[in-house]
């Protein structure tokens, strides 16, 4: 149990930035959503950034995880580092510069005509975030978690106050709600035409400010471009690039596909961009459950890679599958048991959506416990069955969401996601075993899994119509349930009730 305490310590240190990150970005949903009453207005943005999803992948090649396999040793760690930051740099500014010449025919494909400016900065936030990954990449490589977390942090902080400043500050002064003699001021800043876009562009300028944060990082590393020495590498993450978009194809596909597969009027009163952004918005509430799969993966690779030959590694990455699985169900049930509180984030215009939060967040669980299974074949250089796993899990999003989304909507989407995830987290179960056994308890997780999906189903059956009364049940349900995981695991987690205290004193 004290390796379990040593990663829970860890993931909670990293998840700092990623909890409070998260909980700010759901305030910021809460920003954008009563800003912009038109869900339209939103459906730009929220498409771009599905794009920079896959592009995400793209820049950086896995190379964030081929780090850890080649640089777990101390002294090699520097060398590499140098190495394979000098190709991230070479390959990002490669990519942004087609890009940043390309911005006119590539706005123009995805329908919004007249906002180069967004693939602008686009390309130089994609470019910049890709090496500021490897710098982060050996902050968490050197245990250095600390300063990991400051420049996670300040990063977060400068989106956030910027979208406060331009969207709240700036745009209510502009509109003469206070401040009035501010006005010359504000509009110096904030110009109505640009609207959304300002999101786009605080995010531009964290980007450039953590690349400075990250100064430091960058006193030490010298280029180098030995192409003998890197091909293993690569070698070793393009089976992870591969997975990764296939994997960021699987989660965004049905962002991608709605707008164009969805029938005109299906949801009354709606059009098409607006049931888009609705489902745009409400799905970043379900990304809640990253913020426990983000977390551990930041304390778990390094951990494991550093203990890859150790006799007891298996038992350890069972015993903290357990805990960490029992993390994304407790959170499955706190969110889903409140959404009626939750859903008060959104404003009123986009919380018709709100239904598929629950489905969503069982998605993300189930890639959850991929991703920490997965562990098995990035140990045993076997990466190529992360791409036949997220490849399965590709096809079989693409043809469910062509299915279901003309006949469900976004229950559709909801659903397809759920139904991959969970064939790619059997899949990845599966062939583990076979080829890198480790013994997960499967059978208390799963008892977990079932009562919490009993719980969230009738939960959303029994309607309480009093507001307060309905809240408080659904807090003392979550509560009741984790107070049923700590006495069951009572022995596990080195408690002691009742007959304790007689019994030390006989």
């Amino acid at each position: 149990m004290s390796v379990v305490k040593k990663l829970a310590s860890d993931t909670a240190l990293y998840g700092l930035s990623s909890i409070v990150g998260r909980f700010l970005n759901w305030l910021l949903v809460a920003v954008h959503t009563r800003v912009f009453h038109q869900p339209k207005l939103l459906a730009d943005n929220n498409q771009l950034y599905i794009y920079v999803i896959l592009l995400n992948i793209i820049y950086t090649y896995g190379m964030e995880t081929a780090f850890f396999r080649y640089a777990n040793k101390k002294e090699n760690r520097q060398e590499y580092y140098n190495l394979i930051l000098s190709y991230i740099i070479l390959t990002s500014i490669i990519f942004s510069v087609i890009i940043f010449f390309c911005a006119t025919p590539l706005i123009n494909w995805m329908g919004f005509p007249g906002k180069e400016r967004l693939i602008v900065w686009f390309a130089i936030i994609l470019a910049t975030d890709a090496i500021a990954a490897i710098a982060f990449v050996k902050l968490r490589a050197e245990g250095r978690s600390k300063r990991f977390v400051f420049i996670r942090m300040t990063n977060i902080f400068i989106n956030i106050g910027l979208n406060a400043f331009y969207l709240m500050f700036c745009k209510y002064i502009h509109e003469g709600l206070f401040l009035q003699s501010w006005k010359p001021f504000a509009d110096f800043f904030y110009n109505p035409a640009i609207g959304p876009d300002y999101i786009v562009w605080a995010n531009f300028i964290a980007s450039l400010l953590t690349i400075l944060l990250l100064w430091r990082e960058f006193l030490d590393f010298r280029f180098n471009f030995n192409f003998e020495k890197f091909k293993p590498i690569f070698v070793y993450a393009y089976p992870l690039l591969i997975m990764g978009l296939a994997g960021a194809i699987n989660q965004t596909a049905d962002r991608v596909m709605f707008r164009e597969i969805l029938p005109e009027g299906f949801y009354q009163g709606l059009s098409t961009d607006d049931a888009f952004s609705i489902y745009a918005n409400v799905y970043k509430l379900s990304i809640f459950m990253l913020l426990v799969v983000q977390a551990y993966r930041y304390a778990a690779d390094p951990f494991f890679f550093s203990k890859a030959e150790d006799k007891n590694s298996p038992a350890m990455i069972a015993l903290a599958t357990k805990w960490f699985t029992i993390s994304c169900i407790l959170i499955w049930v706190g969110v889903s048991v409140n959404i009626d509180l939750i859903s008060l984030i959104l404003g009123k215009t986009y919380r018709s959506g709100i239904i598929v939060v629950p489905i969503l967040l069982l998605a993300n669980l189930f890639i959850g416990v991929y991703q920490n299974t997965a562990i098995w074949f990035k140990l045993s250089d076997k990466t190529q069955y992360g791409t036949y796993f997220t490849i399965a899990g590709m096809v079989l999003t693409i043809i469910l969401n062509i299915i279901l989304i003309p006949r469900m909507g976004y229950v559709g989407c909801a659903i397809t996601f759920a139904i991959s995830s969970f064939v790619m987290m059997v899949l990845c179960y599966y062939y583990g075993q076979k080829h890198y056994p480790i013994p997960y308890e499967l059978k208390s997780v799963s008892t977990y899994l079932i009562i919490a999906a009993i719980l969230i189903y009738v939960s959303m059956q029994v309607k309480i119509e009093n507001t307060i009364l309905s809240i408080s049940l659904h807090i003392l349900l979550s509560l009741l349930f984790l107070v049923g995981i700590v006495f069951l695991e009572r022995t596990s987690l080195g408690l002691r009730f009742g007959k304790s205290k007689k019994k030390s004193l006989e």
